[in-house]
């Protein structure tokens, strides 16, 4: 495997760090502490590469003239803890995500660029035929922002793969130095063609990365947060190796359809979602549409990111995004998930899906 990194990103993070420890006057108040995301409960040590793709048969949907390229992250179980621990983010794009998501002037714009994760770069992967999981982020958001969830799958055995979709992030850093940012987000684009181009998205990645990744392509689901998790519907439809999709908090914009109708589907989301809330009788049209196995879940006090690191994030920030607390939220989310991915990848039982409990509701 190889870890693609940005090398101008590399300096810029390390000489930023260098200057702030001579440029200190002993007299300065010091600094905030850095963010963190909840380590992963596996029990395996956690790996991360990073892949650059390019479909040279498909146009950008965003930037017709440049051929889609994506930057693709796979996390995987392990043999040992070796290499350097992966950044979450560099300073230009902490910035950036920051922006995007309405709090630049609320932290510090290199924040999320002092974020340390859990997962060693290059370390030797476990396990030549593994359970797959693609993961998809909300519109306007990186791939990183599921990083707390795909590094608790990948210590509990389990290939991730994270896609970044060009244009629909407000930062996606690629080798060459350029940060591409939301282009999508200037044109208001519906819903439908999003999903379903984040579906081709995710198709091209499974046939470049089966091979070269230990896919097991008998064995994959796909979802993901907000739009991420949408994509997963029209995905179940095209794709036959994937056999269950996910979408946590997210507005289904394609209907079940085809086989994928018959594939098993699973949504978690905020209180709105339920059958009572706002968005309760579009997500009973949809659920109307899965023929075969599916759950229905809200968590009470959570909000649309609470499923995305960025709960444990904005809490440290004092900017919470629910009443129920972003570790707690974060922790519902890995065991939901992942109780969905051990049953329909291991077959494994899953009881946590089956009945109401504390914060969980099951429709």
């Amino acid at each position: 495997m190889r870890h693609i990194r940005t090398a101008a990103v590399g300096v810029l993070t390390g000489g930023l760090l260098v200057a702030a420890a001579v440029a200190s006057p002993a007299s300065a108040a010091p600094s905030p502490p850095p963010l963190t995301i909840p380590a992963p409960t596996g029990p395996l040590p956690v790996g991360v590469t990073d892949f650059h793709l390019v479909d040279a048969d498909r146009a950008d949907p965003w930037v017709p003239a440049e051929n889609r390229e994506l930057m693709v992250s796979a996390w995987y179980p392990a043999k040992a803890p070796v290499g350097a621990l992966d950044a979450y983010a560099s300073p230009e794009e902490s910035a950036l995500i920051l922006r995007g998501l309405g709090a630049g002037d609320i932290a510090p714009p290199d924040a999320l660029s002092r974020i340390v994760t859990h997962s060693h770069v290059d370390a030797p992967v476990r396990g030549r035929r593994l359970p797959t999981v693609v993961l998809s982020p909300g519109f306007s958001m990186p791939r990183s922002s599921l990083t707390g969830l795909a590094e608790d799958l990948a210590g509990r055995g389990y290939l991730v793969i994270g896609v970044d979709h060009t244009y629909e992030a407000s930062a996606i850093t690629f080798p060459d130095g350029r940060i591409t940012q939301c282009a999508a987000c200037e044109v208001d684009p519906e819903g439908a063609d999003v999903a379903r181009g984040r579906a081709l998205d995710v198709s091209f990645v499974l046939d470049e990365l089966t091979g070269v990744l230990p896919v097991d392509e008998r064995r994959i689901i796909m979802g993901g947060h907000s739009m991420g998790g949408a994509s997963s519907v029209p995905l179940l439809a095209a794709d036959e190796r994937v056999r269950a999709g996910f979408d946590l908090d997210g507005t289904v914009h394609v209907q079940p359809s085809g086989d994928g109708a018959g594939k098993p589907f699973m949504l978690v989301g905020a209180p709105y979602h339920a059958p009572d809330g706002k968005y309760g009788p579009k997500i009973a049209e949809v659920m109307d549409g899965f023929g075969g196995w599916k759950r229905w879940i809200t968590v009470d006090g959570t909000g649309h990111s609470s499923f995305t690191d960025y709960g444990p994030i904005a809490d440290q920030l004092g900017i919470p995004l629910g009443t129920t607390p972003g570790d707690r939220a974060m922790e519902i989310t890995r065991s939901l998930v992942g109780a969905f991915a051990d049953r329909h990848l291991r077959g494994l039982p899953s009881p946590v899906l089956n009945h109401s409990r504390g914060e969980i509701h099951r429709w």
